[in-house]
């Protein structure tokens, strides 16, 4: 034992070499066929040493069939499961120590990486979309994989390690919905990955030996969000404020204007489109700008866009701009975009492009339901829609093709064909206020914190609903300046606020005597009616954009059913205020409406077309479904629509029977006339048999007791796995006409809009009416407008007249 320790010891004080005078190490010819000589270094080994240092450095040119000794015991060893690993050890602990190093003639190469299937697929979608984050979807979680799970691990605070070639993190997928809330808060662009086949679908496909396959099934950013699949109906501190996309281009030129005596230059042309895509809004302008981009601030500072798109090329001066509102504590997401290829005539031609296609779309989806009078109607305001379009300035639609190609990708570009929905940034009905005097007035904002605490539009806010919030949020940044439209709106305010006054809430609603036919009913007054809708609305989700998510194919069936029956419910409350006047005073009625504007806006929101389109939907789905979310049950197919939901459904009965079937054969196999299936613990059309009976032998066991066992014959095995086809099958078949239903909701979203757009109006005017019967906040309202309208006046000379009349009858 001492005599192999220092042997293993003498190496270290063996003497070393001595190293060459030369400093220049020894150079070898090219030229020379033959190998450099090998250096040795003289240290001294035992004989088995030795021998196994040749065996090494032989074992390179031809392999040995001798077996490896262990290099204390020299007793032949087992081969290991890694052999060049082992014999790279032995080589380092072998190995002299020298600082006379061996130039190597030959550099290994490094050995390819071996992917799994799953890590396949990963590097294929992460080549197809380099700049998402992407969410895989394995079994019961999401799965983050390389530089996504390091962003991922920072963000949610989540754990991440090394699985095989990368790292990895993972969420589970019920809490999909507030990850990508809080990615996407941050700024990213998010990619939700999902297994496109089931499990049963897999097993008798051409796929069965392979991976699921998977795709990407959903984007989300920003503005997008709110919108997209599975993610309506945020947490609280989302929806109440507007997520525009901004898609921004210029071009630069250089004119000079006089106006007054004064010479203004502009040195660019500013084309802008804003889609808020949750609620189907589209903003669009042109103007010219100077070189602080004044004009260019206020439409930001306006809009409070969530998502920049940047249309290259852009200046200087308007990236600058853009940048410094998008900055760190912002959280705006940009995204560049070459305008380039939309510069000769291929911007209209890509607008254009995306009209026919959806008027294509239109008449194959609707083969059977479109009647003719509808079918003209559509296509009218098709024609209307591409006439305005056509109207627009280059620089706009430019913007509108850029915005069309990058919603594309999102699949939400089918919003931009709604021509109803346009409206452009400022028109001659009202103002637009500069940058500074809405940053200097703290009209949306307050300039200590940038929140919208102690701004103008706070103080005036007493809306009851979300989307009311938003119009309100419209009517402060751009008051009216219409002398008509400005009497409509205090008219329809002063009636509010007069039926207020003259309310009694115990008495509005009295009961009918049946003994005294004579007694007249007092009907409920408008203001307790009206007031009675916007609290409903209010505890009801967001219906603005809920309509939206219909139209966009992401609502869910119970979001669905619950923004349906939130518009009906409030429609058929409006319509018991009448709106005409009656002639005898016996006869009047205490909720009847006079002004023009009010009997507009209820007219609209309990349209009949509204509420019979709406009852005619609900009657097609089934609540409980919904509320259960059983989407095979979901959809009423006894009026004949949705054949292939019918005939799954027959398929499945087929297979269910001809599974319940087999307890007969069994029966009469084993002689057993009361012996039935048993279920346990989820395991169904199990067989439970005592001991001592014999079976076939292709019967399954399946668990046992102490006096029973269980079994799963093969013929049930084979009828369990059709019931389990034809169930899948089904599911498919219910997800593509739930599909097809939201689709035909399109050729009624344009009335359901206009109603909605008409409870928010109806909202804001309520808001104002409040505003006005509070004397103490009123008297502080009127000392804050007539000391901010002595700046206004400034800027607004031409129309002075017209504000002051506005600020006075407020």
């Amino acid at each position: 034992m001492g005599k192999q320790k220092q042997q293993v010891i003498s190496r270290f004080f063996a003497s070393k070499p001595k190293i060459p005078s030369s400093p220049s190490p020894p150079s070898f010819s090219s030229s020379s066929s033959t190998p450099p000589p090998k250096i040795s270094a003289t240290v001294t080994f035992s004989p088995s040493k030795r021998r196994l240092t040749s065996r090494l450095s032989s074992s390179n040119s031809k392999p040995s069939k001798l077996p490896k000794l262990s290099p204390h015991t020299h007793n032949a060893i087992p081969p290991l499961p890694n052999p060049s690993l082992h014999e790279k050890f032995l080589h380092r602990l072998l190995e002299p120590s020298t600082t006379c190093s061996e130039p190597s003639s030959q550099n290994p190469k490094p050995n390819p990486t071996k992917y799994t299937p799953l890590e396949l697929q990963v590097v294929d979608l992460k080549n197809k979309y380099p700049d998402v984050l992407l969410m895989v979807e394995v079994g019961y979680k999401y799965r983050f994989f390389g530089e996504d799970a390091e962003i991922a691990a920072r963000e949610l605070g989540i754990y991440a390690h090394l699985d095989h070639n990368f790292m990895t993190a993972s969420v589970p997928t019920f809490r999909l919905n507030v990850h990508v809330r809080r990615l996407v808060s941050a700024g990213y662009k998010v990619g939700v990955v999902k297994q496109t086949e089931t499990a049963a679908i897999k097993a008798h496909g051409e796929n069965r030996l392979g991976p699921f396959c998977r795709g990407l099934s959903a984007l989300y950013t920003k503005a997008t969000l709110e919108a997209a699949e599975d993610m309506g109906g945020g947490e609280e501190g989302w929806g109440g404020e507007s997520n525009y996309l901004v898609c921004v281009v210029e071009k630069g030129v250089l004119e000079k204007n006089f106006e007054c005596g004064v010479e203004s230059g502009f040195d660019v042309t500013i084309g802008m489109v804003a889609v808020e895509i949750s609620t189907g809004e589209v903003v669009y302008a042109e103007f010219n700008d100077n070189f602080m981009r004044c004009a260019l601030e206020a439409v930001v500072l306006s809009l409070s866009p969530a998502e920049l798109l940047l249309g290259k090329p852009l200046s200087q001066q308007t990236e600058k701009l853009l940048l410094a509102y998008a900055g760190p504590s912002s959280n705006v997401r940009v995204e560049h975009a070459s305008g380039e290829c939309f510069i000769d005539g291929g911007a209209l031609a890509e607008v254009m492009s995306l009209y026919e296609n959806t008027g294509e779309d239109t008449l194959v989806d609707h083969p059977y339901h479109a009647k003719q009078s509808t079918k003209f109607t559509e296509q009218g305001n098709h024609r209307l829609t591409i006439e305005g379009i056509m109207s627009m300035p280059d620089l706009t639609v430019q913007a509108l093709a850029l915005t069309i190609r990058h919603l594309k990708q999102f699949g939400f570009e089918r919003i931009l064909c709604l021509g109803a929905s346009f409206r452009p940034f400022s028109s001659k009905m009202e103002m637009t206020f500069s940058a500074n005097a809405l940053q200097q007035l703290e009209v949306l904002k307050n300039s200590t914190d940038g929140s919208e605490s102690g701004s103008l539009l706070q103080f005036m806010n007493h809306t009851l609903t979300i989307y009311g919030s938003r119009l309100l949020r419209h009517w402060v940044a751009h008051p009216l300046c219409d002398r008509n439209m400005i009497s409509a709106r205090l008219d329809a305010v002063s009636e509010i606020a007069e039926s207020m006054g003259s309310s009694r809430a115990s008495q509005n609603i009295q009961g009918l005597d049946g003994e005294n036919s004579d007694t007249t009913v007092v009907q409920p007054e408008f203001t307790y009616i009206l007031s009675s809708v916007l609290t409903m609305l209010g505890r009801s989700p967001d219906i603005q954009r809920g309509i939206t998510r219909v139209f966009h194919r992401t609502a869910t069936p119970s979001e669905f059913i619950a923004v349906i029956q939130a518009i009906l419910c409030a429609g058929k409350q409006l319509q018991k205020i009448h709106l005409e006047e009656e002639d005898t005073v016996k006869n009047m009625r205490a909720n009847t409406v006079y002004s023009k504007l009010l009997k507009k806006l209820i007219l609209t929101a309990s349209s009949s077309i509204v509420i019979g389109s709406a009852v005619k939907l609900l009657s097609t789905l089934n609540k409980e479904a919904a509320d259960q979310r059983d989407l095979k049950n979901l959809i009423s197919t006894s009026n004949g629509q949705f054949p292939e939901v019918s005939r799954a459904q027959k398929e499945v009965h087929m297979a269910q029977e001809k599974l319940d079937s087999l307890i007969d054969v069994y029966r009469k196999q084993l002689g057993m006339r009361k012996l039935e299936f048993m279920n346990v613990s989820g395991t169904t059309h199990l067989i439970e048999l005592p001991l001592d009976v014999k079976v076939p032998l292709n019967w399954v066991k399946v668990n046992s007791t102490k006096k029973t066992i269980r079994y799963h014959p093969l013929e049930v095995l084979t009828a369990l796995d059709q019931l389990l086809l034809a169930n899948e099958k089904l599911t498919v078949a219910c997800r593509a006409a739930w599909d097809s239903f939201l689709r035909e909701f399109g050729k009624y979203y344009a009335d359901f809009q206009a109603a909605v757009q008409a409870l928010a109006t109806l909202d804001c005017l309520h808001s104002l009416a409040i505003l006005s019967r509070n004397k103490f906040l009123s008297m502080k309202m009127n000392l804050f407008k007539y000391t901010s309208l002595l700046v206004v006046i400034r800027f607004w000379k031409p129309c002075y007249k017209t504000i002051l009349f506005q600020m006075t009858q407020i």
